[in-house]
């Protein structure tokens, strides 16, 4: 079986790699098309994850994969949050009857963007861990067996990528691929050191309030960091009325 599901992997690596010229994007982006178009699902997002959580998006097949990913990065919870820190696929097949206890913001606006279902299947080697790739349904339903063996060769062909274009990066560089999803990351960092002095908070506050305001103004996280970074936006405590 193993054999099989590493010929799966390599020949999903092979199709990603020849595509036509003109199939447009990067070959992260290819590769979550080519899932979306051989599983039953409706789109798919690929995220690098770092040890406090979204760690920015790579690829976004849609509209509805740009919300699930800006969702999980702006609330901090979510399928991929959980697979990453449990080191394994976290797999909802209705978000309406499962997801709400567990994840209450996420799943709510997912369920608003016409998300029905999540899977979300760690990018790791041994212990050490990249990514998520991420894939919604519009409709209820879980993946069967194939389906899911299926996915888990995508989730390997994704890890496999990234490391790929990693190894072929002057060291200290990321990729320019990935280096997008990464410079999201630092500028989220940036604003929450700025708003930790802004008001008086830690770090964990500071983020949580950066979180809450994005939430609150249906902005994407990103967008929201470069506006405190560039100053256009504070955190500044009210001066006492008294």
């Amino acid at each position: 079986m193993e054999a099989v599901a590493s010929l799966r992997v390599h020949q999903i690596l092979v199709d990603v790699l020849t595509a036509r010229s003109d199939a447009g994007g990067s070959v992260v982006e290819r590769l979550c098309a080519a899932s979306v178009e051989a599983l039953p699902v409706s789109g798919a997002g690929l995220a690098l994850m770092t040890a406090t959580g979204h760690g920015g998006t790579v690829a976004a097949t849609d509209g509805s994969a740009t919300v699930m990913e800006n969702l999980q990065n702006t609330l901090g919870e979510g399928p991929c949050i959980d697979a990453f820190r449990e080191g394994r696929p976290v797999l909802h097949s209705d978000l309406a009857s499962t997801g709400l206890s567990r994840w209450p913001g996420f799943a709510s606006g997912a369920l608003e963007a016409g998300i029905a279902a999540a899977f979300a299947f760690p990018l790791q080697v041994g212990a050490i861990r990249l990514g998520v790739l991420d894939f919604y349904r519009h409709t209820t339903g879980s993946l069967a067996g194939s389906e899911l063996a299926l996915a888990l060769d995508f989730a390997a062909a994704a890890t496999t990528l990234v490391l790929d274009l990693q190894d072929v990066t002057a060291p200290g560089h990321l990729h320019p691929h990935l280096a997008d999803a990464a410079a999201s990351h630092r500028e989220i960092h940036q604003a929450t050191g700025m708003i930790t002095v802004q008001a008086a908070v830690g770090i964990t506050e500071a983020l949580l309030l950066l979180r809450a305001r994005a939430y609150a103004q249906a902005r994407p996280l990103r967008d929201l960091a470069k506006d405190v970074v560039a100053r256009r936006v504070t955190f500044r405590l009210e001066e006492d009325p008294s």
